[in-house]
């Protein structure tokens, strides 16, 4: 019924001259922009954990960071399960397996169901919906603006992460953070069923070749064994880790990851509580960040066609650093934090256009969504390293100050090691 549906579809915008692709695309935008929602709500749950269960920043952190790992460590395996199973397949299965794990933590009271489900269960949901989904879409179905297709997914995960920010916490001070996740839940629900109605694999599933081209490239129909399958991203993390190129992006999006999602993202909400500032007034600063992002990232896809990515890397990390730490010695007045989330949401994930652009350069087309999945495994275990410290910190010091400065320090060194990779790149056949 689907199949026909889609189809029916597909022809009618033919007929009014717009490509199917286009429909893929939005779906997938909303799958990624809701399972960015699912991993930011992490930040606004800290402090009603703290108080219902007694457990520690630290504590929580841990299972933050857990999500963490998962949801970048999955990706190169995401990449390889939707070329075997089929985009559609995993990202319905991915989406099933984050509702079940907030709905379970409705039951939970021990740390260790915590730990199971935020950190084991809704970390591989979250891993299989990353920017390698978005990757994957806009690779299979655009061969012309394939470019605005994957800067407006990396613009659905990183701004995802924020909008949703000021509702959850409004619903948390009034209802409870149970009935915050339902909302995310919800949501989630309606996005599968657009899924399993219009997502498709292939342009040749509806006889569409992709967007730019003449001609319809049948799909691919050769599938590997699942042992083989299971190896495979293995194969290629041996083989790009042999090259010096592979370790400075890996490295940077380290630090890329700790001075984003681990740190500000996670633990932005009580680092405002702890100056004074109210739950949803921190949520809606962190909402204006996503929306400065938004136009930060676009603007970044456009100058990664235009300009020596290495240079604009370095610019990137090294004007977020000097944003973290001047946030450090502000204060935390109004003026500093608007001040703060105009330059650093600008720049919030305005690195993932140039290092995309890096990778595909020096290891081809064939290769380059899974040697970028491992560098953005390299993003989430700084995301993870980032939420554990921080949350130490908090628990040990009672202040953040000394993981801002820290991530900032780390953004200059990365802005300074991006320059060591050599110009121009020569692609490998992948």
């Amino acid at each position: 019924m689907s199949d026909s549906f889609a189809t029916r579809l597909a022809g009618s915008l033919e007929e009014r001259q717009l490509y199917y692709g286009w429909v893929v695309a939005a779906i997938t935008f909303l799958t990624m922009l809701a399972t960015a929602a699912a991993m930011g709500s992490a930040g606004i749950m800290i402090a009603p954990l703290r108080e219902e269960f007694g457990w520690t920043t630290e504590q929580i952190s841990l299972a933050i960071s857990v999500r963490l790992v998962l949801y970048g460590l999955f990706g190169p395996f995401a990449a390889a399960f939707m070329n075997h199973y089929g985009v559609r397949k995993v990202v319905a299965f991915a989406l099933g397996l984050i509702c079940t794990g907030f709905l379970l933590s409705f039951l939970m009271t021990q740390w260790w169901h915590l730990l199971l489900l935020w950190g084991v269960v809704i970390g591989i949901g979250t891993g299989m919906t990353a920017l390698v989904l978005g990757a994957t879409v806009a690779t299979r179905w655009f061969n012309k603006r394939r470019g605005v297709v994957v800067g407006m997914m990396t613009a659905s995960t990183a701004t995802g992460q924020m909008i949703f920010q000021p509702l959850l916490a409004s619903l948390t001070e009034i209802s409870g953070w149970r009935v915050a996740l339902f909302s995310i839940v919800l949501l989630m629900l309606v996005i599968l069923t657009l899924v399993l109605l219009l997502m498709r694999d292939f342009p040749a599933d509806l006889n569409l070749p992709a967007y730019g081209d003449d001609s319809v490239t049948p799909a691919p129909r050769h599938r590997e064994h699942f042992s083989r399958l299971l190896l495979a991203p293995l194969a290629n993390l041996r083989e790009v880790g042999r090259t010096p190129t592979f370790w400075v992006l890996f490295l940077s999006f380290y630090v890329c990851g700790f001075s984003t999602n681990g740190l500000i993202h996670t633990h932005w909400v009580p680092m405002n509580m702890d100056f004074g500032v109210s739950a949803l007034s921190a949520a809606s600063m962190l909402a204006l960040i996503g929306m400065f992002d938004f136009f930060g990232t676009l603007l970044s896809g456009w100058l990664s066609d235009r300009f020596d990515n290495r240079w604009l890397l370095f610019w990137f990390y090294g004007l977020r650093g000097l944003s973290l730490i001047f946030l450090a010695w502000s204060g935390f007045g109004m003026v500093a934090l608007l001040i703060f989330a105009v330059f650093y949401g600008l720049d919030w994930v305005a690195t993932v256009p140039p290092t995309v652009k890096l990778t595909t350069a020096r290891y081809g087309v064939g290769s380059a969504n899974i040697t970028f999945g491992w560098i953005f495994a390299g993003h989430q275990i700084g995301a993870a390293s980032a939420a554990t410290i921080a949350g130490v910190i908090r628990t040990d010091l009672q202040t953040y100050m000394p993981a801002l400065q820290l991530a900032g320090t780390l953004c200059i060194m990365a802005a300074l090691v991006v320059l060591t990779l050599r110009r121009p790149f020569q692609a490998s056949a992948g």
